[in-house]
């Protein structure tokens, strides 16, 4: 790994990694703002503002963004999630320098046309629409809604048909203003990239980002509890979740290892009791996801109506075993499987200018890959046991249902099958 980075006197950080074997690039920005940096009144705004980034800046058309890139056979894209934002290009390397102005003119002179507002707040209302369609998408919005009620961390990315409909602006600018700040933004590059030609790039081309401060977000307090939406429907759809572990914090890897036992594919636990043993569900799975002060450790399964109180009890029994009974065995294949996820990424530049842009806005430096394999391998079985009695025994469960869960197993019910009390 080869990362290079710069910190321009605006306060704004370049970060390159080159890859001379590529003949592609991906260059994008990376801004410290996501959904839980929304006031209650703006909620959705930042997937929002994702969105009209690409309406017409006042250099160019909505129309022109999109056939400016496309005629080198680029493309051009953003995603909004909890945490960042990120707006990033793929284009042969030698057309970079256009990259480069397209990323600058749309986060530093949109001009959010009222018109185009309109029409693309009628675009995000479908997409909730479509979203409240999808119940597998929809309880993973009620899981984290639950898991920190009342908190911006735990308000669905999209918004409500309510707050989005109300969004002027005057409101998009206001949020603009206020969080995409040079001093919260990582500019990420790599591919066959010139960090120096990219720095002089940035230079020139984002002078025009806002200096300043980011006001301070609120923590986040996982809470847990229980929610269900009674559909009908052929499946039910099951989430159950613990407080997890912070990116920051030194159990962050052993929480992807045991998400990895747990649910990580078709030899974890989970997937060879209930799916392969029971039959109780085609899929299952795991997960950890960490953010800044908090995280959070889910279990995610769809079943039919009748076997729904068995897979709910196997979860509980296979979670509980896995407190005392984790082996070597399992802790090895765990880290195989991490080590190669790590690896194989590094073969894709869209997912190095990623890594590296995250890594710069929660470590404030990029992380080497022997410190990333070196800290996953480091994790042995007491650590994993220990992490594993934490986090099932020592949080309230979040559990969110969706479909004909109507009589479903509560919450508290649950957590006493797991601690063994019925």
């Amino acid at each position: 790994m080869n990362v290079e980075v710069t910190k321009l006197a605006s306060g704004l950080t370049v970060a390159t990694e080159r890859m001379p074997h590529l003949e592609t690039a991906t260059l994008g920005v990376w801004v410290g703002a996501g959904s839980r940096s929304e006031r209650a009144e703006e909620h959705g705004i930042s997937h929002l503002l994702e969105h009209m980034a690409f309406k017409g800046t006042t250099t160019r058309s909505a129309r022109r963004i999109a056939e400016e890139i496309e005629a080198v056979g680029g493309e051009i894209n953003a995603a909004t999630s909890v945490e960042n934002t990120c707006y990033y290009a793929r284009i042969l390397a030698d057309d970079l320098p256009l990259s480069v102005d397209i990323l600058s003119d749309i986060l530093t002179r949109s001009v959010f046309d009222p018109e185009e507002l309109e029409r693309e707040c009628h675009v995000v209302l479908q997409e909730i629409g479509a979203a409240d369609d999808a119940p597998e998408d929809l309880v993973f919005d009620l899981l984290q809604e639950r898991a920190f009620h009342g908190q911006p961390i735990g308000r669905p990315i999209l918004g409500t048909p309510q707050t989005v409909a109300s969004f002027g602006r005057e409101h998009l600018t206001t949020y603009l203003d206020r969080h995409y700040l040079s001093s919260r933004a990582v500019i990420s590059a790599a591919g066959r990239v010139d960090h120096d030609e990219i720095v002089a790039l940035v230079e020139r081309h984002f002078a025009e980002l806002p200096t300043g401060t980011a006001p301070a977000e609120e923590p986040a307090t996982y809470l847990g509890g229980d929610v269900r939406e009674v559909r009908d429907l052929s499946e039910a759809q099951v989430t159950l979740a613990f407080e997890g572990r912070p990116y920051a914090s030194p159990d962050h890897h052993a929480a992807q290892i045991l998400a990895t036992v747990l649910g990580g594919g078709m030899s974890s636990r989970l997937f060879q009791e209930i799916r392969e043993k029971q039959g109780l569900c085609y899929s299952i799975s795991a997960f950890h996801w960490g953010y800044r002060e908090t995280g959070l450790f889910g279990i995610h399964a769809a079943t039919g109506e009748g076997d729904l109180d068995r897979l709910m009890a196997g979860l509980a029994d296979e979670i509980a075993r896995s407190v005392e009974t984790l082996d070597e065995a399992e802790l090895r294949r765990a880290k195989a499987q991490l080590r190669a996820g790590l690896l194989m990424s590094l073969e894709s530049p869209v997912s190095r200018a990623g890594q590296i842009a995250r890594q710069m806005l929660i470590w404030g430096r990029p992380l080497t890959t022997r410190e990333i394999l070196e800290g996953v391998e480091a994790v042995d079985r007491a650590q994993l046991l220990r992490l594993a009695g934490e986090i099932f025994h020592g949080s309230p469960a979040t559990l969110a249902l969706v479909g004909p869960v109507e009589k479903a197993m509560s919450a508290d019910a649950f957590a006493a099958r797991l601690a063994g009390r019925v």
